[in-house]
C-alpha cells in the first residue's frame, strides 16, 4: 500500500480557489486583484535591503536535536536587519497535516511570530508574524495519508512499528489536499459565513492599491495572511513572483513508439529493483535500537535514503500513469502577463522568482526525474514567450535575476549557460536544507548535461553549472550533516546586485558546530 497520497492537479487548483473565494461578486465588485499584495511595514522604502530564505524545514526534534530550531537560532541575529523571509516549501513533514504545526513549525520559529513568548498559546490557523513569512506550497504541504491504511493502522503508519521510529512524522491526518497550509498562511475566506461580514472582511483588509486594482495589505504584527496559492508584491525595486510548483510539475506521457515501450519496461523494473531495497533498508533499520544515539544516528541516515526511495518512487508512479499531461495554464499565463507588465514597468529593477522544484540541481535524485524536466520545460515555456514579447527591451539582461527553489535537501547555488533558450544566464539558490535530512550532491559532478530531441536524433549539451553545493557529506563518525538557510542583501541598482550569505549549522559525531562560508554576489 502506498505511504501517501497526492491530490490530482484539477483538485489541488479548485480546492485552493474555494479557500481564497476565487473571483467572488464581491470580490469582483471591488476590483480585487488576488494574486497582488503591498507589504506595509511602516517602513522606509529603500533599494537596499535584505531578506532571508529557508525551505523544506518542517520536521520536529530528533532524538534529542532540533536541526530546524538550529536554523531558526542563526536566523535570530538578521531578524532585525531584514524586511522578509521567504520559504520555498515543505512547511510540514511528512504529509503536511495540521497537528504537526505547532511542533514543527510554531514552536521553532516562535520569535517570528506574536505571541511567540508561550507558543502553545497558539494556533496554526490563527498566526501573525512579527517579520513577514511568505512561503510557497511544498509537494509535502499537500500530501495525505490513503484513508484506508488509516483504518488499517490507527495513528500510525507500518513503516512506524518496523522502523520502532519515534520520530516518524505521521498521524492520523494528512494535509486534507492543502487544507492545513491554507489555513495557517493564506486568507481563508472560505471560514467567513455571513455576506456582511465578507464585506467588511474586504474592506478592512484590501485597501492596498497596484497597476492591477486593489489588494490585499499585509501588515506584520497585525494581519499577515497570503491572497493566494500564487501571488507577486514589489518591494525596494524588484518585482518578486510566488508560484505553485505542484501544478505544473506533471511528466509528460512516455512515447507510444518502442522507444517509449522500451522506457517504460526499464520504469517498471527499476520500480521493482527499488521496492526490493526498501525492504532491505526496512530490515536494516529493525535492528537498530533509537535509544542508543550511535545506533539513532545510523536510523537517520538510513530514513533518509528511505525519503530519497519514496521521492523516486512517486516520479516513476507520474511517469507511469499518466497520459495525458495535465498543466495549470491559469497560473503560467499570470506568470507571464505579470513579466511582461514587470518589464514595462520604469521603477522595477530587478525580478525574482521562487517556487519548491527546482529546474536545475545535482542533489543526488532530483536532476534525472521527470518532475524536475516538466518544471524546466514550462518555466523555459514561459520565458521564451517573454522574450519574444519583449523583444529588444530586455536588451543584454536575463528575463529573471534569480530564481529561488526547494525541494533539494541541501543548499546550492547554479547557473544557467547558454541552453539555447530565453532561461539562459540565469542565477538560482536552492535554500532546502533547512530542517528536513540533508541529501548528497550527485557523483555525476557538477556540469548539468540536458539531452535535446527524440530518440535516436537526440543531442546533449551543457545546461547549467553548480558553483556551490552544502549537503550531507562524509560518512559513518566522520559524517557531516549541514542544515542551512541564506541572508540576501539587495544593493541599488539597476540591474540589482545580490550579496548572498550562507548561514550553516553543521551537526558532526553529535555536536553542532557553525560553518563560516564567503559571501558571494550574483
Amino acid at each position: 500500500m502506498r505511504l501517501i497520497s497526492e491530490p490530482s492537479i484539477p483538485v489541488k487548483i479548485q480546492k485552493m480557489k474555494e479557500r481564497v473565494r476565487w473571483r467572488h461578486p464581491s470580490i469582483l465588485q471591488r476590483g480585487i486583484d488576488q494574486t497582488s499584495m503591498v507589504i506595509d511595514d511602516r517602513k522606509e522604502d529603500s533599494p537596499e535591503f535584505s531578506f532571508m530564505v529557508i525551505g523544506d524545514s518542517g520536521t520536529k526534534s530528533h532524538y534529542g536535536h532540533h536541526p530546524q530550531r538550529e536554523v531558526a537560532e542563526l536566523m535570530l541575529p538578521h531578524k532585525d536587519d531584514c524586511r522578509f523571509v521567504l520559504h520555498t516549501g515543505d512547511v510540514i513533514y511528512v504529509v503536511g497535516s495540521h497537528e504537526y504545526y505547532p511542533a514543527n513549525f510554531i514552536e521553532p520559529y516562535r520569535e517570528f511570530i506574536v505571541g511567540g513568548d508561550n507558543p502553545k498559546n497558539i494556533s496554526y490557523d490563527r498566526m501573525v508574524f512579527n517579520l513577514p513569512f511568505l512561503p510557497v506550497l511544498g509537494n509535502h504541504d499537500y500530501y495525505d495519508v490513503p484513508f484506508m491504511y488509516r483504518l488499517l493502522t490507527g495513528s500510525t503508519l507500518r513503516l512506524r512499528r518496523m522502523l520502532r521510529y519515534k520520530d516518524f512524522e505521521i498521524g492520523w491526518h494528512g494535509s486534507n489536499q492543502g487544507d492545513a497550509y491554507a489555513r495557517a498562511f493564506l486568507d481563508y475566506m472560505a471560514a467567513i459565513v455571513s455576506p456582511e461580514e465578507l464585506q467588511n472582511h474586504l474592506d478592512s483588509h484590501y485597501t492596498a492599491k497596484t497597476d492591477t486594482g486593489r489588494c490585499l495589505r499585509y501588515e506584520p504584527g497585525q494581519f499577515t495572511r497570503l491572497p493566494n496559492r500564487y501571488y507577486t508584491f514589489r518591494y525596494g525595486g524588484i518585482d518578486f513572483f510566488a508560484l505553485d510548483s505542484n501544478t505544473f510539475n506533471t511528466p509528460s506521457p512516455l512515447p507510444t513508439t518502442q522507444a517509449g515501450e522500451i522506457y517504460r519496461q526499464e520504469l517498471e523494473k527499476r520500480r521493482q529493483e527499488i521496492d526490493q531495497e526498501e525492504l532491505q533498508i526496512l530490515t536494516m533499520c529493525d535492528r537498530l535500537n533509537p535509544n542508543n544515539p550511535d545506533e539513532a544516528e545510523q536510523l537517520d541516515d538510513l530514513s533518509a535514503k528511505l525519503d530519497q526511495i519514496n521521492e523516486v518512487k512517486i516520479d516513476i508512479e507520474k511517469q507511469l500513469t499518466h497520459t495525458t499531461p495535465i498543466i495549470d495554464f491559469e497560473q503560467l499565463d499570470w506568470l507571464r502577463s505579470r513579466l511582461i507588465e514587470s518589464w514595462n514597468t520604469f521603477e522595477v529593477r530587478g525580478r525574482v522568482i521562487y517556487f519548491h522544484h527546482p529546474p536545475y540541481v545535482t542533489e543526488a535524485t532530483k536532476w534525472n526525474q521527470a518532475q524536475t524536466l516538466a518544471v524546466r520545460h514550462r518555466l523555459r515555456w514561459v520565458l521564451e514567450q517573454v522574450a519574444e514579447t519583449l523583444g529588444s527591451l530586455i536588451k543584454e539582461r536575463p528575463i529573471v535575476d534569480l530564481i529561488l527553489n526547494g525541494h533539494a535537501h541541501c543548499l546550492e547555488y547554479l547557473r544557467t549557460v547558454d541552453t539555447g533558450y530565453a532561461d539562459s544566464h540565469i542565477n538560482y539558490i536552492i535554500s532546502g536544507g533547512s530542517g528536513r535530512r540533508p541529501r548528497r550532491q550527485r557523483p555525476e559532478g557538477t556540469e548539468l548535461m540536458e539531452t535535446f530531441g527524440d530518440i535516436p536524433d537526440s543531442s546533449t549539451r551543457k545546461v547549467a553549472d553548480s558553483l556551490l553545493y552544502v549537503g550531507r557529506n562524509g560518512y559513518a563518525s566522520q559524517q557531516q550533516l549541514p542544515y542551512s538557510c541564506v541572508r540576501i542583501d539587495v544593493r541599488d541598482g539597476c540591474p540589482p546586485k545580490f550579496i548572498v550569505r550562507p548561514l550553516v549549522a553543521e551537526r558532526v559525531e553529535q555536536q553542532w558546530y557553525s560553518r563560516q562560508l564567503e559571501p558571494f554576489v550574483i
